[in-house]
């Protein structure tokens, strides 16, 4: 009997705090993931192949050392980060069932995932106060926003996010888990996590709602500010040209924010309040959340950004001569 308890209680935590979980995927459409893979991997190339151009073409091109591109290539290189801590594994997962995770590198996902959501959410807020201070200060823009500014500036998007979301490896750490060890997800995400926990989670998921407002929500509201304050100053102007040429320095951006917080907040409603949305359908706008905003960002400032269009018409044109 003395042999027979310690081993029923180091089976007992072997339970409760399992060493590797299982990604079931997108729940309901198994046996189609590996036509899904196609896609999925064509936009993951997608994504790299454009945000490492847009890095490439602002490195180059001197004209291009601007506030707006600045903060864009910050952007791209959070997009890069982000498609790439998830997209290898969803890949993985859909064509040879490798559904296992250890449980150390799902914690590590977790919050990588949910940390650069917020700087990207960030970063598309400084975007929107370079907007707000050449359009309704222009005179002092490059006062303002001088390299020192957009360098502090990025530096505290990127401590935020690092900052608020790095209690949650160690909260997930110390719960329970006794229910299952299958993730319903095609990633690690906190909120996947606390359902599979067997004990008191509510403070945890208070916290998790109260992050959140503090980055996305809180970047979504000061966007819609600033964007205010911009409308504002453009239907003061006197002609409508100026004012359509005015707006239209700003449609890039509008398509970024539109892009990005579309689905992040469909998935996070849906993920807190939504019980009538079908399972398969809150992942797979949540796997979209991850792949077409660090494709489309690229893809966007690259088409209607004349200097960015211009430059890889000429990179593409001489290495064609």
């Amino acid at each position: 009997m003395q042999q027979v308890v310690p081993i029923m209680l180091l089976s007992n935590i072997t339970n409760l705090h399992p060493r590797i979980f299982l990604l079931l995927g997108i729940p309901g459409m198994e046996a189609i993931h590996t036509w899904l893979s196609g896609p999925f991997c064509l936009v993951y190339l997608g994504a790299l192949l454009g945000n490492f151009f847009i890095l490439f073409i602002v490195r180059v091109d001197s004209n291009l050392h601007e506030p707006m591109y600045f903060f864009l290539c910050m952007l791209s290189v959070t997009d890069l980060i982000l498609s790439t801590t998830a997209m290898p594994k969803i890949l993985s997962n859909f064509w040879f069932r490798d559904r296992e995770i250890y449980f150390e590198a799902c914690l590590m996902q977790v919050f990588l995932i949910h940390s650069l959501c917020s700087m990207a959410s960030g970063f598309i807020l400084a975007m929107a106060f370079d907007r707000y201070v050449a359009i309704c200060n222009p005179l002092r823009h490059s006062t303002i926003l001088t390299h020192r500014v957009i360098r502090n500036l990025g530096m505290a998007v990127v401590f935020r996010g690092m900052l608020l979301f790095s209690p949650q490896p160690l909260m997930l750490r110390g719960l329970p888990y006794c229910r299952t060890t299958i993730i319903r997800h095609t990633y690690c995400e906190f909120m996947a996590l606390i359902k599979l926990a067997c004990s008191e989670t509510r403070i945890f998921r208070l916290y998790s709602l109260t992050v959140a407002f503090l980055t996305g929500g809180l970047d979504f509201i000061l966007i819609i500010c600033s964007y205010t304050l911009i409308l504002y100053t453009v239907f003061r102007l006197p002609s409508k040209e100026a004012r359509l040429k005015t707006l239209g320095t700003c449609g890039s951006h509008v398509c970024v924010i539109l892009v990005a917080y579309t689905p992040a907040f469909f998935s996070f409603l849906t993920h807190r309040f939504g019980r009538n949305v079908a399972p398969h359908i809150h992942i797979f706008v949540a796997n979209i959340y991850l792949l077409v905003p660090p494709l489309a960002n690229p893809m966007i400032y690259g088409i209607r950004t004349k200097r960015i269009r211009e430059r890889f018409l000429q990179i593409f044109t001489s290495k064609k001569l």
